[in-house]
């Protein structure tokens, strides 16, 4: 990992300095060169060190990049308070890379699949109660759910074997060929089209209870009727165990 880590840098650096020495190249030519300090400032984006007609670039390799390398094939986790026992350093790399995750849920509850926004609670106890019910509703309604929907969704579904394919903890995760079939396909191993947990959820919200009335001779009847759902509805329903029967 230090290696990938130095060679990802150096060359990161390489292709900065490439940019940026077209910038003072095109500060310094004879014809129309680039002049003030707007129209540099718009060709470097972040910028150090421009003047009204010119611009320098410098990279300190002795402070901050010096600094970080000292740090190459290291994963820095600053503390956790429980035992080994519960949970070992490579499980406390894993919750900390996946710290996004909760990033995700957040985002998840209030905007795009719950949308429990906005929220009308003043007091502390109030506001730390709604926000426990809304962790237990992506939890039980959207992390279980994409786990037992992810034979039919783009999501990774063999996990083992993913985990084995990575080289350590830290490192990138790798696409199972079967996620990479899913996704290049853009079907299911069973030949059904494959959704997001999006588009699922959109998928299934077209299946409806509908209240039908007829008449037969001189008698008036009405009940209850569920549309049939297609394949991958179907699908989707055996995989959730969910019991499609209308109650009168």
């Amino acid at each position: 990992m230090a290696a990938e880590r130095k060679k990802n840098r150096e060359e990161l650096l390489q292709a900065r300095e490439k940019e940026l020495d077209k910038i003072v190249a095109a500060t310094s030519r004879k014809a129309r060169p680039v002049k003030g300090e707007d129209n540099i400032g718009v060709r470097v984006g972040k910028f150090i060190d421009i003047e009204e007609n010119s611009f320098s670039d410098q990279i300190n390799h002795q402070s901050k990049f010096d600094a970080e390398t000292v740090l190459d094939g290291l994963y820095i986790i600053i503390s956790t308070s429980l035992y080994q026992e519960t949970l070992c350093a490579t499980d406390t790399v894993k919750a900390d890379k996946n710290l996004s995750q909760v990033e995700q849920a957040f985002r998840s509850y209030k905007t795009v699949d719950l949308k429990v926004r906005p929220i009308y609670h003043y007091t502390p106890e109030r506001v730390k109660a709604h926000i426990f019910l809304c962790l237990l509703s992506y939890y039980y309604v959207e992390w279980h759910m994409r786990e037992i929907l992810a034979l039919i969704l783009f999501d990774e579904d063999d996990w083992e074997a993913a985990a084995a394919r990575k080289e350590s903890v830290v490192s990138p995760a790798k696409k199972t060929e079967k996620a990479k079939n899913k996704s290049n396909k853009k079907r299911t191993s069973d030949n059904l089209p494959v959704h997001s947990f999006q588009t699922l959820l959109d998928d299934l919200a077209t299946i409806v209870k509908n209240t039908i009335s007829t008449t037969i001779g001189s008698k008036s009847f009405v009940f209850e009727k569920i549309n049939q759902p297609t394949a991958i509805q179907q699908r989707a329903i055996d995989l959730l165990g969910i019991s499609m029967i209308c109650t009168q």
